[in-house]
């Protein structure tokens, strides 16, 4: 059997370290490899390592894992290390006192904090943990805690604040760190070709089902799988695209799909306007410059196209351009969206499709949509009405 069983989620190398340093805490001798329940419904036991579990001050132990997310996955937690704080809970503590940290809704055997490198919500400053990431807590620590004793802990990610800032994270309204949103122990491989068979399974399950009309929605990941809900589209006509949304456009319009809605964040899906529809960053990128050419053509000249190009991130030039000329940047993202419609329909055409309809709405950081093509708001309006009921009656 391998010491280091690869493909687990951030969550699970968390809360191997976690029960890592509380077996320290206990006294027991630390497991380099940690027996966890990573399906509470099946309760399967696997074996995850973790590298150290050593006291550390004022009653504080501390375990350590190095995530690995399996081989042949592009991931950013690849090497990344997990650090779990963990003491006895006494009377006077209270997690006010911890520099950086924002507590979690507690258990009563639990004190939870987010600190350095672990994302928080903007709005509450409450740790950003999935229920699956909770779950995996409660099952592998709670039975290590005796009755009547309440447990600290803090999960630190020493590199989290700056990872973070490669992610979409802030989408969520999440700050400070990365977020603990997986929700199942293994990774879903969203550059790998096991991820795109997931996908095209679930769209033949959508696309066969008795009752199916015609519309799909393509969501790049779980910021949009979160968001698109909220706002009123369909879940179950919800694919997880990933980033092979090309091969799905073509297998949506081969199902007989006729109206497909890209749902997903502006700095992603602009990689459509370019022509590239595979958006694993590790495959291609080229988002500076499809921005600065659409801006071009509306207009933009000489420094400020540069300072454009400049900019580290889409959503930053955009947010900066907003600032300066905020007629200018509606209609680059009109433009931005619309040129992502038309690719669409350009690359179905050069795989022998007409039929297949495509629409983009596009969001931000802030969770706020801000761009839909012309196909885009036909059919957002569309769904948002199918799935509310609303029939163009009085109200």
């Amino acid at each position: 059997m391998s010491s280091a069983p690869p493909g687990y989620t951030l969550p699970v190398w968390v809360c191997a370290a976690a029960r890592a340093a509380l077996q320290q805490l206990r006294g027991e001798p630390v497991a380099a490899v940690q027996p966890l329940w990573l399906d509470p419904s099946h309760r399967a036991e696997s074996l995850v390592p973790v590298q150290v579990a050593a006291p550390v001050v004022d009653g504080w132990v501390l375990g350590r894992a190095i995530c690995d997310p399996g081989p042949g996955v592009l991931d950013l937690t690849r090497g990344l290390e997990v650090w779990a704080l963990v003491r006895w809970l006494q009377a006077a503590a209270s997690p006010a006192g911890a520099q950086g940290a924002a507590a979690a809704a507690d258990a009563p055997w639990l004190l939870l904090e987010a600190g350095e490198g672990v994302g928080v919500h903007a709005a509450s400053g409450e740790a950003c943990l999935s229920g699956y990431a909770r779950e995996l807590l409660a099952h592998n620590l709670q039975p290590l805690v005796p009755s009547g004793q309440r447990l600290q802990l803090r999960l630190v990610i020493p590199a989290g604040r700056a990872l973070a800032e490669r992610t979409s994270n802030a989408a969520f309204g999440v700050v400070d760190g990365l977020a603990l949103i997986g929700t199942q122990a293994t990774v879903q491989r969203s550059a790998a070709p096991e991820q795109l068979q997931e996908a095209l399974a679930r769209l033949r399950e959508v696309a066969g089902a008795a009752g199916f009309g015609g519309d799909l929605v393509l969501v790049i990941g779980e910021n949009g799988l979160d968001l698109a809900p909220t706002l009123g589209v369909p879940s179950d006509l919800l694919i997880k695209a990933g980033n092979w949304i090309g091969p799905l456009l073509v297998a949506a319009a081969e199902a007989g799909v006729a109206r497909l809605l890209l749902f997903g964040y502006q700095g992603k899906l602009i990689k459509l306007a370019g022509g590239i529809f595979h958006t694993h960053h590790h495959l291609a990128d080229g988002r500076a410059e499809v921005l600065t050419a659409l801006a071009a053509l509306e207009g933009l000249q000489g420094e400020p196209l540069a300072g454009l190009h400049r900019a580290p991130t889409v959503e930053q030039a955009l947010a900066d351009l907003e600032q300066g000329d905020p007629d200018l940047a509606k209609r680059l993202r009109s433009r931005l969206v619309t040129a992502i419609e038309q690719r669409s329909a350009d690359y179905l055409l050069r795989h022998g499709h007409r039929g297949l309809q495509v629409g983009a709405v596009l969001f931000d950081r802030s969770r706020s949509i801000c761009a839909q093509g012309p196909m885009g708001q036909e059919l957002f309006t569309v769904l948002r009405t199918t799935a509310s009921g609303d029939t163009g009656g009085d109200s």
